[in-house]
């Protein structure tokens, strides 16, 4: 378990996260907000960002294996693999937000442990309660997507409307924590 004694009891260190987690906040709000009313275009966004990805990568591993080993036949298996993924997801990206969608399902699962394990440690802070809640939303998104997701068109509107609702409210949290930081270090002044 991370120590966070340490962080809270480091004026400059809780100054800048104040300071970073309110810019990344708003910035987390508005990328939600934009999921939460227009799911379909945080979908085919995500999908095409994940499929340039896949492209680049496949084409760093095929440049890797021509200059150091052009007989590494898994090398260029990877390379074929990574960039042949990467374009068909960029030219059709309805199949790539399926595979999104089982992906979030992980990452809300894991997301929601983290923001809870978050909160028990952070608990005899002001606003702890703020990323159990985040944590709990995270688990309830999880256990939607995981029920949905045979479905490709309600695939795409749910991991818009997901990561759009997930988004919001981690840009809810850092908001609400560097809140909680400026007493912390008005506190720690005195």
């Amino acid at each position: 378990m991370v120590n966070y004694s340490i962080f809270t009891n480091n004026s400059e260190l809780l100054e800048k996260f104040r300071k970073n987690a309110k810019v990344v906040g708003i910035i987390f709000i508005i990328i939600g907000l934009v999921g939460i009313f227009f799911p379909e275009i945080i979908s085919l966004s995500s999908a095409m960002f994940f499929g340039w990805i896949l492209l680049f990568s496949g084409f760093m591993v095929g440049w890797h294996t021509w200059h150091t080993n052009t007989k590494d036949w898994l090398g260029w298996l990877k390379f074929v693999l990574l960039t042949v993924t990467g374009a068909m997801i960029i030219v059709n990206p309805l199949p790539g937000v399926i595979t999104l969608g089982i992906l979030f399902t992980a990452y809300f699962f894991v997301d929601g442990f983290a923001s809870i394990s978050l909160a028990f440690s952070l608990r005899p802070q002001p606003m702890w309660w703020i990323s159990l809640l985040n944590g709990v939303i995270s688990f309830i998104l999880g256990v939607i997507f995981f029920t949905a997701i045979d479905n490709p068109l309600q695939t795409l509107w749910l991991v818009g409307i997901f990561v759009g609702i997930s988004l919001f409210f981690d840009g809810v949290m850092l908001l609400s924590l560097a809140n909680a930081t400026k007493k912390l270090i008005d506190d720690s002044e005195k």
